[in-house]
Parts: structure tokens; C-alpha cells; sequence
């Protein structure tokens, strides 16, 4: 169990899947840069957490922007959607009559991405709500905006494995405040912080210092 001071954002495992240096330049060195793709994610998200009160519709609760968190993998975040469906084998719910079936629902900007970041996101989201709610979830969404089509995934325990295993590495990568070496790949001209990114890639000092070195010599 972790105590909630050490608690890491949730999010970041898809940049930590996406790219270990990636994450370290954001969660540890707090290096950050807007490109096209971060800002539209930014408003589809924003929709999607549209404060509202639940919204009911035939048998499901709506709940958006959800705040959860998780004591066994140490991390803390929120949900884009929870739907609490009727279902007699779900959980009881306060001041509702019934029991529900708990679903997390994911939203995403583009498309299915080539990694399954997307999918260990959503499964450290169902992983929290098991903890805080004392359920069991078998699937979840995840909802993509340039397709506008929902995929259904199951959360399985080799999923839940590989969630467990990411989080405890980015627990010893924080804790050491360790930023990887850079790893050239396609995807690093998409990335945000490519620019950010540069100055690292054929030298062994952190980005924040490469660029406090030039500040300073300016």
C-alpha cells in the first residue's frame, strides 16, 4: 500500500508506455508542450467532464469525471465516465434501489492506437473503481473521437499483471528521479516534446539541466 503523498497520476502510464523518457520529461523533470493532438485531447476531454449531476437513462447512471485512486498501485485520477448499469449480480449503490454493474468509459481523440496504452489506462481505471467500490469489472470502453466509435474491452487478469508492473516501475523511476535515455522511434516526431526531447539525445545530462546550462550562459 502506498501512502497517498506518493500517489502518481494515473494518466501517465499511456506516456510511460507510449515512451519511459516521455513520462520521466513530464511526471519527473515537469517538462511539458502543446501540439495539435494534446489540445484537441484537452477539449474532448473537457466535454466529457462537463460538470453535470449524474444523468439516469433506462437503467444506467451516468457519472462523468469521477475522482478515483488506488492504495495497492499508488495512484490517483479520474474517470471521463461511469456508467452504473441495473444488474442483479452488480453492487448496491446509495440512496439507489437496485444493484449495479460498474463500466468505465474512456474517451481518446484519434483512433486505436498500434500500443494497447489505451487499454492498460482504462484497465488501471477499472482497477481503482474494483478497489474503492469492492466489485469486480469485466470490461470496459474506450471511446474514439476521430472514428466516434466505442470499443468494447475486456479487463483481464494479464491486463491487470501489466498495469501492476508498469505502476511499480515508475514508482522506482520517480523515487530515484530518473529520466531514461532517449530511444529513437517513428512515433518521436509526434511526440509534444520532441523539442524537449532533443537536447538529450546524444548526451547523458537530464533535459532541465541542458537547458539551465544555456539560460545560464545567456
Amino acid at each position: 500500500m502506498y501512502p497517498e503523498s506518493d500517489y502518481l497520476m494515473l494518466s501517465g502510464i499511456q506516456h510511460f508506455i507510449f515512451c519511459r523518457r516521455q513520462w520521466a520529461l513530464i511526471h519527473i523533470e515537469q517538462q511539458w508542450s502543446e501540439n495539435w493532438r494534446t489540445v484537441a485531447g484537452e477539449l474532448m476531454h473537457k466535454k466529457a467532464h462537463t460538470p453535470m449531476t449524474p444523468e439516469k437513462r433506462k437503467g444506467v447512471i451516468i457519472t462523468r469525471d469521477m475522482a478515483i485512486h488506488s492504495r495497492e498501485l499508488g495512484i490517483s485520477g479520474q474517470c471521463d465516465i461511469v456508467e452504473l448499469i441495473r444488474d442483479e449480480d452488480g453492487i448496491p449503490l446509495p440512496r439507489h434501489r437496485g444493484k449495479f454493474r460498474v463500466f468505465p468509459v474512456e474517451y481518446k481523440r484519434g483512433k486505436p492506437k498500434e500500443d494497447h496504452s489505451d487499454i492498460l489506462q482504462l484497465t488501471a481505471q477499472a482497477m481503482c473503481l474494483e478497489e474503492m467500490l469492492c466489485c469486480e469489472i469485466a470490461e470496459g470502453a474506450l471511446f474514439y473521437g476521430e472514428t466516434r466509435h466505442r470499443q468494447t474491452i475486456p479487463i483481464t487478469p494479464a491486463l491487470k499483471d501489466e498495469v501492476k508492473t508498469a505502476f511499480e516501475e515508475m514508482h522506482q523511476l520517480y523515487e530515484r528521479q530518473y529520466t531514461p535515455r532517449v530511444k529513437r522511434k517513428k512515433a518521436c516526431n509526434a511526440c509534444s516534446l520532441k523539442e524537449e526531447c532533443l537536447p538529450r539525445l546524444e548526451k547523458t545530462i537530464p533535459a532541465s539541466q541542458y537547458i539551465k546550462s544555456h539560460l545560464e550562459e545567456d
